[in-house]
């Protein structure tokens, strides 16, 4: 029964996006933005129930329930200004709107719930709340740009997500800061063009992806658990370092790739300044994958001279190692198809 639910609400989810993306009014907008609320708490309360999980999902519905009512309000007084001929200033309806919008994506300076509630739930939660939980607010967000307050939230969501990561130990927490400083690139790209962003959000959603099964299928949630991770096929370790470094946006592998087209786009619009310290901000974040890294491969730590059984299942690991091929070769056959074509 409980898979069943699970099943009902995952479709909930799915549909609660699509209402909001596909919705002609700001209401029905709500409207899916508020299902899509609903029905991804309790998938955050499945599975081993702790003191955890419980408090990320509350934090998780009291900031999206404070957003959707702000959001609620902003709407109403846009009808009003529009129905009734009240005089009021629109840059800050507009400006309201967005910032609930920013605090339902989580970036900054809207971003203190995410990396707390990400601390809570499992690896495949945490990947729907990095990924498909971010579409509805970022595509709401692209029909409503405030181009001065933009620039102030980029900035903003770049340092805070790779200050945010430095001192670390959680690997969730790591990963929250890592999709802040992401949101920063997105909005960004978004700034001067739709499809751009787009195509960052699904290469970012795929990159992620790949290294979040990866932590799913060995269980890991912490730096110390990467120490002992000796009993593990150097191969699968070395997928694991490439796919972090593929996640920084390091040549030649696919991460580069969204990175690649914003700089172009940057440097053709002329914001050389924007340019400029993103990318600083983001050797930041490569130096925290590399870190990690680093401590799968630098540190001495005892090896068993026998073998022990192995933990995971194989299916998983065919998937994964397709998805780590996809983010690591990406670039390189993207690359080779445009010379044949």
């Amino acid at each position: 029964i409980k898979k069943i639910s699970n099943n009902i609400f995952f479709i909930m989810l799915i549909s609660g996006t699509l209402i909001t993306i596909s919705s002609n009014s700001w209401l029905g907008a709500w409207m899916g933005l508020e299902i899509n609320l609903l029905s991804f708490i309790p998938l955050m309360n499945e599975g081993k129930k702790n003191l955890m999980t419980s408090e990320s999902s509350l934090k998780y519905f009291l900031t999206q329930a404070f957003a959707s009512s702000i959001l609620l309000f902003a709407i109403i007084l846009m009808m009003m200004f529009f129905n009734e001929n009240w005089m009021m200033n629109n840059n800050f309806n507009n400006l309201l709107i967005l910032s609930t919008l920013l605090l339902k994506s989580g970036a900054a300076p809207f971003h203190f719930w995410f990396p707390g509630v990400m601390e809570g739930l499992n690896w495949i939660n945490g990947l729907i709340l990095m990924t498909w939980q971010k579409i509805a607010p970022l595509m709401l967000i692209s029909y409503n740009l405030n181009i001065n307050f933009f620039y102030f939230t980029i900035l903003l969501s770049m340092i805070i997500g790779a200050l945010g990561g430095l001192n670390q130990t959680s690997l969730r927490k790591l990963m929250a800061f890592s999709s802040i400083n992401h949101i920063g690139w997105m909005l960004m790209a978004m700034m001067n063009n739709e499809l751009l962003w787009l195509t960052y959000f699904l290469l970012y959603s795929i990159l992620s992806m790949s290294i979040i099964l990866m932590f799913n299928n060995f269980k890991l949630f912490h730096f110390n658990q990467i120490f002992n991770f000796s009993m593990m096929n150097p191969y699968i370790k070395f997928f694991m370092f490439l796919n972090l470094l593929s996640l920084g946006g390091l040549p030649p592998f696919l991460g580069f790739l969204p990175k690649w087209l914003v700089i172009q786009n940057l440097v053709e619009m002329n914001q050389l300044f924007l340019l400029f310290i993103a990318v600083c901000l983001t050797l930041i974040t490569l130096y925290y994958y590399l870190r990690m890294s680093y401590s799968i491969y630098m540190l001495n730590y005892n090896k068993n001279s026998w073998m022990l059984m192995n933990s995971y299942s194989n299916n998983n690991l065919t998937l994964i190692l397709t998805m780590n091929f996809i983010s690591i070769m990406g670039l390189l056959i993207i690359t080779l198809i445009y010379l044949i074509l």
